[in-house]
């Protein structure tokens, strides 16, 4: 009998917007308990599949395959026989996906506490948004990634557009339009794809694109028609990650949406774009890949500068978070085009290390804005004084970021980098700048916030309580602990990586 492990983990959030449904609009304590508590349930879903799930085994685990779509259409592959099946199933990186959307979505229903209004529509809606981003990792089927894919943006938009600061109509649409677009890409690529090859399924699809360049031919699937589907697989991607000069939309999310929506944006979300470039590019375009490696290495150079650069002049700590989100995507980039066992597993340790940081100092930024009302940087001097234990975990997530060796960006950041050394020495000497304005941006950002003379306006503020920075106290924790022990990750993801680099016949 099939496991059917991750439906259950997958749409199991469900189960709280079933209950939501036929409660009261008025009963704001109860709503958000609700709210947090149904978060919970697909956390222990995802525990039980980390936990059994076999690190040893290279192959896809708790499969999940039915047959679900069947069509014809004359004079294609196959007959013109179609089956779409529904596919789900995990390899060593996506059950660590999926462990860490869990772990974030709960959180960032924790901080959730500060949302003013229409509680049961948000949390419904935020529940529905943790289905899409569950759904996106145990996908094993293009046609299921697109549809969870789609599921995280209609939810995105309202979280952002309804529960927003001043300006979250330009940020939500703005979101929408971009990504839109980026979804339209993917879906022709996928389509056509499938047209090409007659299945949807990743496995098959890796293996028919693999086959001899002159059985390729013969069907139609060139060299030049393989590298168009790769560039037009990374646009679409690029808007998602997001590659510099596709940002902008992100920047204004960042800044407009509520803290717990940006948590779950700048923690998950952006993630898929790196997932996808992963998963998709390098796993059907090896070869193509190859050969536009520099490039993407100078794309994530140039995130990684340009993000650190503009950072740097940043007031609004919401706007230096913005920026330091794309420098650090630029690591990504930059793991991903060294082809190599260092760099790969520097950029999936990137993936689950940024995904950690950036939801820590989200949560601090919305904790302190709901006290002071502000995020500017020059309004909140002196915070260490009124509130000592909210300034250190500041100062702790600001030194993750900057990658501070026994933290977890120190280990993701020295593999990347190790790995584009080893391939491309001058790009990676060059990116290295990156690192230093990093330390520069953060240290004058957060040491500007907690030290110097305290403001008038802070004077009052009194700590707060246990229950509200226990999220910051589980976040610096596993931050702390793969920093200390990567092996907790590393020995997960190597057998992943090391099969991804045997199939495009690199040396690991």
């Amino acid at each position: 009998m099939e496991s059917i492990l991750l439906s259950a983990l997958v749409f199991s959030p469900l189960v709280g917007i079933l209950v939501l449904a036929f409660m009261p609009n008025t009963e704001e304590r109860l709503l958000k308990t609700v709210g947090l508590l149904a978060t919970l349930l697909p956390l222990a879903f995802a525990i039980i599949t980390y936990v059994g799930f076999t690190p040893g085994n290279v192959n896809i685990q708790f499969v999940e395959q039915y047959r679900w779509i069947d069509f014809q259409i004359k004079g294609l592959p196959n007959g013109g026989d179609f089956t779409i099946n529904y596919d789900l199933g995990v390899n060593g990186l996506t059950v660590v996906l999926l462990l860490l959307t869990a772990i974030v979505s709960t959180l960032a229903a924790a901080a959730s506490v500060w949302i003013k209004e229409h509680w049961k529509g948000y949390f419904m809606l935020f529940l529905l948004l943790e289905i899409g981003m569950l759904g996106v990792f145990a996908s094993q089927n293009l046609l299921l990634f697109f549809i969870f894919f789609e599921i995280t943006l209609i939810p995105t938009f309202f979280l952002i557009g309804k529960w927003g600061y001043i300006d979250k109509e330009k940020a939500a649409y703005s979101f929408l339009v971009y990504n839109g677009l980026g979804s339209a890409i993917l879906l022709i690529v996928f389509i056509i794809l499938y047209m090409k090859t007659g299945t949807m399924n990743y496995t098959g699809l890796s293996s028919f694109l693999h086959q001899p360049p002159e059985v390729l031919e013969q069907m139609y699937i060139g060299d030049e028609f393989r590298f168009g589907l790769l560039i037009a697989l990374l646009v679409a991607l690029g808007v998602k990650l997001p590659i510099v000069p596709l940002h902008t939309w992100m920047l204004k999310v960042h800044v407009q949406a509520p803290p717990s929506i940006v948590m779950i944006h700048s923690g998950i979300l952006l993630k898929i774009g790196a997932y996808g470039v992963y998963q998709f590019g390098i796993g059907f375009f090896p070869e193509e890949f190859r050969q536009i490696a520099f490039w993407i290495a100078l794309l994530g150079v140039i995130n990684l500068l340009y993000g650190a650069f503009i950072a740097f002049v940043q007031v609004d700590f919401k706007r230096v978070l913005a920026y330091s989100s794309v420098s650090h995507m630029g690591i990504v980039l930059i793991g991903l085009a060294s082809l190599n066992g260092a760099g790969m597993q520097g950029a999936m340790f990137q993936v689950v290390s940024h995904g950690l940081i950036s939801a820590l100092l989200f949560f601090l930024v919305g904790l302190i804005y709901e006290r002071t009302g502000t995020s500017l940087i020059t309004h909140l001097g002196g915070m260490a004084k009124v509130m000592p234990i909210t300034a250190g975990f500041l100062l702790v997530g600001g030194l993750a970021s900057l990658g501070l060796p026994g933290m977890s960006g120190f280990v993701s950041e020295f593999m990347a980098f190790l790995g584009l050394f080893k391939e491309m020495p001058v790009l990676a000497a060059v990116g290295t700048l990156g690192i230093i304005l990093t330390a520069v941006y953060i240290l004058r950002a957060v040491l500007g916030m907690t030290f110097g003379e305290t403001k008038e306006s802070l004077l009052q503020l009194k700590e707060p309580r246990f229950v509200e920075w226990l999220p910051a106290l589980i976040l610096t924790a596993l931050i702390v602990l793969i920093g200390v022990y990567p092996a907790v990750l590393s020995d997960i993801l190597q057998l992943t990586i090391n099969a991804m680099m045997a199939g495009k016949g690199a040396v690991v």
